[in-house]
């Protein structure tokens, strides 16, 4: 059974164009990305989304943001990961290297110095994809290839040691790997699997658990430091859980879980699941 039923989840805000990734800023705003390109800034306590910018093609997938507001999101359709400042001017951060252009990003993660860790899913059950890793300015390398089973969502630990991978496919699980100045520089290690499910995104818990949340089915799940897995919340219906791609802590104590939903038009919000989020990086880029 869930660790969390949905009698206190709720939609945050809705008539967004199915948000795949969502995070939280250092202004206190959470940050959403559209199916169309669209960027939208939500704020959470007056529970209104703004559009303040579009990226002008295809699927906006995840976003991190850097100390001075900048937003940094993988866009699917133009294959390349976009900047787009507080004022909403966009640019092309990374395409990638000439030697291998991104193929389909999917999430950032920052680390504490600046380095951008970004997943390259490929192409679905082509097992081609990989791990970018982009240094301040924009220089993009190539950090694991063995990480190619269309890896997902990622997440920095709150120490910034390991970088925590999804893997979507062949076997769906969780897969992590050292980090130190922008480079991997320990081996693959997994860490829970995850049979008959879909997992897209994670995020981390100030108590050294993380969550992960899954295109299929529609759930959330909560992985503990003493290796159990546990389902925090599950949707059935796939109303207010509808392919929850992405996760996030938001509010002034990181205790508010907001959701994405990619098979809907909502953030969804519990309030009450007396967890709170580790905070993320971010760095003076």
């Amino acid at each position: 059974m869930p660790l969390i039923n949905l009698t206190h989840a709720e939609v945050l805000v809705d008539g967004l164009d199915h948000p795949e990734g969502v995070t939280f800023g250092p202004d206190g705003m959470a940050y959403v990305g559209g199916e169309a390109g669209q960027i939208y800034r939500i704020d959470v306590e007056q529970r209104t989304a703004q559009q303040i910018a579009s990226t002008g093609t295809g699927l906006n997938a995840g976003l991190a943001l850097d100390k001075a507001g900048n937003i940094y999101v993988c866009n699917v359709g133009s294959k390349v990961v976009n900047k787009v400042t507080p004022a909403g001017a966009t640019s092309v951060y990374s395409a990638g290297s000439p030697e291998r252009p991104l193929v389909t990003p999917n999430y950032p993660a920052f680390n504490d110095d600046g380095y951008l860790y970004v997943t390259d899913s490929g192409t679905w059950k082509a097992d081609d994809g990989c791990v970018w890793s982009i240094a301040p300015g924009g220089a993009a390398t190539v950090i694991s290839t063995e990480c190619c089973q269309f890896p997902n969502g990622c997440a920095v630990s709150p120490d910034g040691r390991y970088l925590y991978l999804v893997m979507s496919l062949n076997v769906p699980r969780v897969a992590r790997f050292a980090i130190e100045g922008g480079q991997k520089i320990g081996p693959v290690e997994t860490v829970v699997e995850l049979p008959g499910t879909v997992p897209d995104g994670l995020a981390f818990c100030d108590d050294g658990s993380f969550l992960i949340s899954c295109y299929r089915p529609d759930m959330i799940f909560r992985y503990m430091p003493d290796g159990s897995l546990t389902v925090l919340m599950s949707d059935f219906e796939g109303t207010l859980l509808g392919a929850p791609t992405n996760v996030c802590f938001a509010g002034a104590d990181l205790s508010l879980l907001l959701w994405a939903n990619l098979g809907r038009w909502h953030i969804g919000m519990h309030a009450k699941t007396a967890l709170r989020g580790a905070a993320l990086f971010y760095p003076a880029n």
